[in-house]
């Protein structure tokens, strides 16, 4: 509400008392529909904005926020939602983000202009353990449904649909062992991200598990190709003959790395990467990887927030998925 609304002028021109436009103005559900379509037939009347709570979203539009599609795990993300919404009767808005181009913050506003009915995040700023949670604290707040993709963050008023990162890397750990590794690193996207900090938790207690007070080290980099060679040359000079990394490109910088240092994958040194994103099978040698169940995360995201943008919802529960060990030619026996 804004200091310009005078209670007393709504209530007069609606014929209502100055306790029910309080109501209106605040969203409560408490209000018959007819007696809130007079006060807001008042506001516009009477030449006041209306509130962001009380402007009308039609029901169908629902904004996706993913980042850059360099990553071929965002754009088979997007694919798999709009289908979803497509076939649900939604119309998806797609917002995807660039290093130095549009924020989330930006995006968000755009999207509620446009009177969205719900968000859904994926691999937003709510998977970063160092942003600020105060603009999804202002969703809630305007009531938009929300719902989060991978990067659960427990202190967000939103469900969460994230595949058990630490369960799938510790899986990665047994894997490697059970080929004859016991010098293996992971090679990680930044620290403050909660699926980093996830997979190395895996990693870590894994490790101790199988080879009790051996090293575990882990390397966090970027997300990136570059990332990844950056992490392999580390890791390879610590004596690593097997490497875990966070992402499929990642792997993929990986590979280059050996490549470029006359290293055989796997005759030399194991690779393995996270996601099973699009044409893996078909690298030089396929890459063993996790495959997230992209599909049924995606309607399983749509379906909560459908029915929150319903009002269908009484406890909106977030779900964990497990993601599925896809054994290759990237890794192999352990060289003696």
């Amino acid at each position: 509400m804004t200091n310009r609304i005078r209670l007393a002028d709504l209530a007069q021109q609606a014929g209502v008392s100055t306790a029910t436009v309080s109501r209106v103005l605040n969203g409560k559900d408490t209000v018959a529909p007819s007696t809130r379509k007079a006060v807001l037939t008042a506001l516009d009347l009477l030449g006041y904005e209306r509130p962001e709570r009380l402007r009308p979203r039609p029901s169908g539009l629902v904004g996706m926020i993913v980042p850059e599609l360099t990553n071929p795990i965002f754009p088979i993300f997007a694919q798999n939602l709009e289908s979803t919404m497509a076939t649900a009767g939604y119309t998806p808005l797609l917002c995807t983000q660039t290093a130095g181009g549009i924020t989330e913050d930006d995006y968000v506003q755009m999207l509620l202009d446009q009177h969205v009915a719900g968000i859904i995040f994926v691999s937003g700023l709510h998977a970063d353990s160092s942003a600020s949670l105060d603009r999804y604290n202002r969703l809630d707040e305007l009531g938009i449904p929300v719902v989060t993709i991978n990067g659960n963050q427990p202190d967000i008023a939103a469900p969460d649909f994230s595949t058990n990162d630490a369960a799938a890397i510790a899986q990665g750990v047994r894997h490697l062992a059970s080929l004859g590794h016991t010098h293996i690193g992971l090679a990680m996207g930044p620290d403050r991200f909660i699926p980093s900090q996830q997979k190395a938790l895996g990693f870590s207690e894994a490790m101790e598990n199988l080879f009790p007070g051996e090293p575990a080290p882990i390397v966090n980099t970027l997300y990136t190709v570059e990332g990844g060679q950056a992490a392999a040359a580390q890791l390879i000079a610590m004596g690593c003959t097997a490497i875990l990394c966070g992402s499929d490109i990642m792997a993929l910088g990986a590979i280059r790395y050996c490549e470029s240092s006359y290293l055989r994958v796997p005759d030399d040194v194991s690779i393995m990467g996270y996601d099973d994103s699009p044409l893996m099978a078909f690298t030089n040698p396929p890459l063993t990887t996790f495959r997230q169940p992209v599909r049924s995360m995606s309607e399983a995201a749509l379906t909560t927030l459908s029915t929150l943008m319903n009002g269908t919802a009484a406890s909106p529960r977030s779900l964990t998925f497990q993601s599925e060990l896809i054994v290759r030619k990237s890794t192999g026996p352990c060289p003696n």
